[in-house]
């Protein structure tokens, strides 16, 4: 991913070359699909929680009342060309999660379309985001309920606020990088492939589990 002027034909030319060979690339969930797969997803959620031992009989019970951290997950998964950049976000304690990321809204065309301007983008779950099998790299940070409460407004304001896509300038590595910002992360170079900028996060950041944001 690169703004320099002198790359667009290649652009073009790979972007047609990914047209002709498949059916799709980062297609968005169906309501239908979206739906099914955000309720599969509270089997995937857990991930964490699921692999602690159990507790001891001789520890003091949790009150039903207290709930486990917050967290946002930022994830890259496989996919038809670069891969794609998202996050999962809830409580660890809970079995549902949300999904944000940003895509072109349509098919290959408007993937095709979107190497050579703005495109119509969707910024919810897409095909294959919260299947492990597609999982390529993550970094998971906890966050205490007040500071949780103002991320995910603060994500779901950027989804609001994210109505085009563009593989150049405004693509899914800027989006969670906004994110991660917010949050007061050190944020990598943006505009390189899902993965590496993932894994770049995690080690810029000293792999640290815990983030506290600053006073308003």
């Amino acid at each position: 991913m690169t703004n320099t002027s002198d790359r667009s034909g290649s652009c073009i030319l790979a972007g047609f070359a990914l047209a002709a060979m498949l059916a799709c690339t980062t297609p968005s969930a169906s309501a239908h699909e979206a739906n099914k797969r955000v309720a599969d997803a509270n089997a995937l959620a857990t991930t964490d929680s699921a692999s602690r031992p159990a507790p001891q009989s001789t520890r003091r019970p949790v009150a039903r009342a207290e709930k486990g951290p917050y967290y946002v997950d930022f994830r890259a998964r496989t996919a038809a060309s670069w891969g794609h950049a998202f996050v999962w976000y809830g409580k660890t304690s809970e079995r549902a999660v949300e999904v944000a990321g940003l895509t072109p809204a349509g098919d290959t065309w408007a993937y095709v379309l979107g190497h050579l301007t703005w495109v119509p983008a969707e910024t919810g779950a897409s095909y294959g985001d919260l299947d492990p099998d597609y999982l390529t790299a993550n970094y998971r940070v906890y966050l205490s309920e007040a500071d949780a409460k103002r991320v995910f407004a603060y994500i779901k304001k950027l989804q609001a606020s994210s109505p085009v896509w563009n593989a150049e300038t405004t693509n899914c590595t800027g989006f969670i990088g906004d994110i991660a910002e917010f949050m007061g992360l050190q944020v990598p170079y943006r505009w390189q492939r899902p993965e590496k900028f993932v894994n770049s996060l995690k080690e810029m950041n000293g792999g640290r589990q815990m983030v506290r944001l600053s006073a308003e």
